[in-house]
């Protein structure tokens, strides 16, 4: 039973090489937190500022986690953070952008 003594590798979804990744993990949870903040403002129409910055940088910041992944789990969080960033970036940029009515 050679078997019983082997770890599974295959794994679920959630699968982790079972070594820490703390730059990954920050980036991670740094684009989910800015991904929902940008996605949850962009539903109000005056708070168009908090929500087109914070879905440009969790853009940026889910694009470099993206690029330095090392795990289906962290890719799986960076992509929910990515689209959350993104809707609440276009939906931002919709309602008056980076600037709108700070600078004229």
């Amino acid at each position: 039973m050679a078997q019983a003594m082997r770890p599974n590798t295959v794994g679920g979804l959630f699968a982790t090489d079972g070594k820490p990744h703390p730059l990954q993990d920050t980036l991670l949870a740094v684009t989910l937190v800015l991904g929902i903040t940008a996605f949850v403002s962009a539903m109000f129409h005056n708070l168009h500022l908090l929500s087109s910055w914070a879905g440009l940088v969790g853009i940026a910041t889910g694009a470099y986690g993206q690029w330095i992944s090392e795990t289906t789990r962290e890719r799986f969080g960076l992509i929910l953070g990515l689209g959350a960033s993104a809707v609440g970036f276009f939906l931002g940029m919709a309602h008056g952008g980076l600037f709108g009515g700070v600078i004229s």
